[in-house]
């Protein structure tokens, strides 16, 4: 790497990462590597604050050294957590663990929460690091301990609301009374394909249908392949209480068991949901495609749909199966295109990082009785292959189509930007280690194809989740931007959004863009001008909603484990750090931590760049990817961590 030759400045401005161990780190213009901040340093910044930083010396590592000298702009002024006292004074301790310090919480403050409560809190002031911040209680959620406390305690957390204020609800209300017939002018305007075979594919558990696909044989030999999309811009109009309480939550949350909607019920699992047997209104991109995947010609229009059938993605796999099957032949047609389609994905330079998705069974007290990873089905990936057809053709439109209107930023697209040059060099030492080659260009590039080549050449080897996992964390994060980049990850040079707008507020505002263009009405210049307000927020929501359902199954891991405490089980080391190794648990997922000072039978030093660990007199070595056997020796709740030991 070169070295930064211009004079640093002696003070700036940047947004500083507080670990739980209360340091922090600012990346700031002009430096190369972030600047460091130790805890007596901090003042009284927190994760994400916005802040004006010192520069006080270097570290004998040469890191940068800095001070926080003022607090710019708070991240964040709610948290969530527990009340406790201690000698008749009050305190939260709050349960997001790079929040460092407790909150004071004067009894006048109170409200009717209690120690042993969990609640959601206000910081209202902090000014000296000396002293604890100061907070008032806004809401009590329930005693701490409690599965459906906890459940809402996360998402409050993250800044979900579990419940929505009554003019939402009642507006939800009347749209579902004054639309539940579909009128005949409505019809009139749209195209009718109710007598087109049509059914969805979901989850056994789903509750809402944002898409389902129609299947037709042409007279020519092709099909017509429909992607039908609810309609929810039909009910859902700007700027009203509704589309404002949307874009605020920006995602419907699914966490280990339950969903939190981005709509009210009455719209996400009635009205809006393309429920069987019911006439629905959708947003539809028709295709033209042979047996091969080739699509002559696509349209898109405003339609109303009837689906024939609901399947779940079991019942489908076993209908793509059973020749004998109702929808048999339709059903395993469709396979097949998509597996064509995904093959030219691939071509196109789309990475197989396929992983199975961790599902947890609960009883009706929210118990968990079973956790294990789900099976990606070829229904599944039937479904997605469709959707991803859909997304791509409808960005490429709308593009081509703003680009001849001179309209610029007039799109959400979703973006993956090429990977940080310092992480792939960074992957390619480690691959080379490993007797593997990764082609980087001069400049430090790789392409998506190299990646995927990479990916399909260890497949089936010992060390395929070790290189799987190093692979995907020099990825960057794929976002919405109204700055179409491509999408790297899935070779896209087109991709949005489009597929689901009852879970996605992106997706809906894709919905009234396409509408406008495919009307010919322009866009105004203060439509256009808030997109990129929106994608950024919907970036920064789709993180914490992640962190939420994440938050949720983690609960639900340790809640079942901490029945096994003391068996022995077969793990993967998932995570090596500067003080433990993190193990999950093969059938589970069940991540927990082996702490080095549990490391009796040598002293480890870490080995960053290769993700391991190595024994100082042993040479013995622990590195990312291993398997390991290891017993539980701990299970605490209120942590959401397992405490491991290595056998």
């Amino acid at each position: 790497m070169k070295k930064n030759t211009k004079k640093q400045p002696k003070i700036v401005i940047g947004i500083i990462f507080v670990t739980s161990k209360a340091n922090g780190f600012v990346t700031a213009d002009g430096f190369s590597e972030d600047i460091e901040i130790t805890p007596k340093n901090l003042g009284t910044a927190l994760h994400k604050d916005e802040v004006q930083v010192k520069i006080i010396g270097k570290f004998s590592s040469g890191l940068t050294h800095g001070k926080v000298i003022k607090i710019l702009k708070r991240a964040k002024d709610i948290f969530v957590g527990s009340i406790e006292e201690h000698n008749g004074e009050y305190f939260c301790i709050p349960d997001d663990i790079k929040c460092y310090v407790d909150i004071t919480i004067d009894k006048d403050n109170l409200g009717l929460a209690k120690a042993g409560d969990k609640a959601q809190i206000k910081m209202i002031l902090w000014n000296d690091p000396s002293k604890n911040p100061v907070g008032i209680v806004l809401k009590v959620i329930g005693k701490k301990g409690d599965n459906a406390v906890e459940m809402q305690s996360i998402a409050l957390e993250k800044g979900f609301d579990t419940d929505f204020p009554e003019n939402i609800i009642i507006e939800a209300n009347q749209i579902k009374k004054r639309e539940c017939i579909i009128s005949k002018e409505e019809i009139a305007k749209r195209y009718d394909m109710r007598e087109t075979l049509t059914f969805t594919i979901d989850p056994i558990d789903a509750k809402d249908f944002d898409d389902a696909i129609s299947f037709k044989k042409l007279g020519n030999g092709n099909f017509e392949i429909g992607v039908h999309i609810a309609d929810v811009s039909h009910y859902v109009h700007l700027n009203t209480v509704l589309d404002i309480e949307a874009e605020r939550r920006q995602f419907s949350v699914y966490l280990a068991d339950r969903t939190i909607p981005m709509l009210p019920n009455i719209l996400s699992d009635d009205l809006c949901s393309l429920n069987p047997h019911e006439d629905k209104l959708a947003f539809s991109a028709i295709f033209e495609i042979n047996a091969y995947g080739k699509v002559y010609s696509r349209i898109f229009k405003k339609t109303i749909i009837n689906s024939n059938h609901r399947f779940s993605y079991e019942d489908a796999e076993s209908t793509i199966k059973d020749a004998n099957a109702q929808f048999h032949f339709e059903l395993a047609l469709l396979n097949e295109i998509a597996k064509k389609l995904r093959a030219k994905n691939f071509a196109l330079g789309a990475i197989d990082f396929e992983t199975n998705e961790v599902k947890v069974e609960v009883d009706a007290n929210g118990k968990p009785t079973k956790i294990y990873y789900k099976e990606r089905l070829d229904s599944h990936k039937l479904v997605e292959a469709f959707m991803l057809l859909a997304n791509c053709e409808v960005a490429e439109f709308v593009f081509k189509g703003h680009k001849k209107q001179n309209i610029r930023d007039a799109l959400i697209y979703r973006i993956h930007e090429m990977p940080d040059r310092e992480k792939i060099h960074q992957l390619g030492i480690f691959l080379k280690a490993l007797g593997y080659r990764l082609a980087i260009s001069k400049s430090g590039r790789v392409s998506s194809k190299d990646i995927n080549a990479l990916i399909q050449q260890v497949s089936g080897k010992t060390e395929e989740s070790l290189i799987k996992t190093a692979a995907m964390r020099s990825m960057a994060k794929a976002a919405y931007s109204t700055k179409n980049i491509g999408h790297f990850g899935l070779g896209f040079q087109f991709y949005t959004h489009f597929t689901s707008p009852i879970r996605r507020y992106p997706d809906l505002v894709i919905h009234r863009i396409l509408a406008s263009h495919l009307s010919g009405i322009k866009l105004k210049d203060s439509e256009t001008a808030n997109y990129t307000r929106i994608a950024q927020r919907a970036s920064d929501r789709e993180i914490a909603a992640a962190e939420a359902e994440r938050e949720s199954i983690k609960l639900k891991q340790v809640e079942y484990m901490q029945n096994f405490v003391g068996n022995i089980f077969d793990g993967i080391i998932s995570g090596v750090t500067e003080w433990g190794l993190y193990i999950g648990e093969i059938n589970t997922g069940a991540e927990g931590m082996v702490k080095f000072r549990d490391l009796k039978d040598d002293y480890y030093t870490l080995d960053e760049k290769n993700y391991r660990i190595v024994g100082k007199k042993t040479k013995k070595t622990y590195a990312l990817g291993d398997k390991v056997k290891f017993k539980i020796i701990g299970a605490s709740i209120e942590r959401k961590a397992l405490d491991y030991q290595l056998v």
